[in-house]
């Protein structure tokens, strides 16, 4: 069974929605890069919702001295993007899930490879977490205070989380992986 790790940039306050210029996707310290690094080598797909995609298909192919190594992987793996309106992804291994997004990612997790991993995507983070599919969330929380913006769950979900892994950078940065334990 593959897993499904949401992994989420998020303010210490709780927002995960970029309302401010509190992230910059190309800056990270050189330990930041090693756990970005071993999260992805375990990683061989990536599920997007239709906007984030977007954000990232105007972003990463644009990078040409990226020395986060992200353009080129994101280039070279498989990404799954959720949507009910794009036709043609325009970015090679893309494929478009097309319908129930709770039914496509059962499946997913049910055959053979990596770790899927979701980021950003905010409604689609929702629904997979609120449909018990989520595996493991990884956190990178940043030293910022933006008072508004959606949150990494939705309103009403309750569930407990197990400490898997801590750090923290130099930068004020800190990564903390958990794990959803059985409610």
């Amino acid at each position: 069974m593959r897993p499904l790790i949401v992994t989420q940039n998020i303010t210490v306050d709780g927002s995960i929605e970029m309302l401010d210029d509190w992230f910059d996707p190309a800056a990270h310290d050189p330990d930041q890069l090693e756990i970005l690094d071993r999260d992805s080598a375990a990683c061989d797909a990536i599920l997007l919702g239709r906007q984030t995609f977007e954000d990232f298909r105007g972003y990463w192919p644009l990078q040409e001295d990226d020395a986060t190594g992200i353009a080129e992987e994101l280039d070279t793996i498989k990404k799954l993007v959720v949507s009910s309106t794009l036709t043609e992804p325009g970015w090679a291994r893309t494929t478009v899930i097309a319908g129930d997004p709770v039914a496509a990612v059962r499946d997913l997790k049910a055959g053979e490879g990596g770790e899927i991993s979701l980021t950003g995507s905010i409604t689609l983070c929702h629904a997979m977490i609120g449909a018990g599919l989520v595996d493991e969330i990884r956190l990178w929380t940043f030293p910022y205070v933006q008072g508004r913006g959606r949150r990494l769950v939705s309103e009403g979900w309750t569930g407990r989380l197990a400490l898997r892994e801590h750090r923290a950078f130099t930068s004020g940065v800190t990564y903390a992986r958990y794990t959803l334990e059985e409610s």
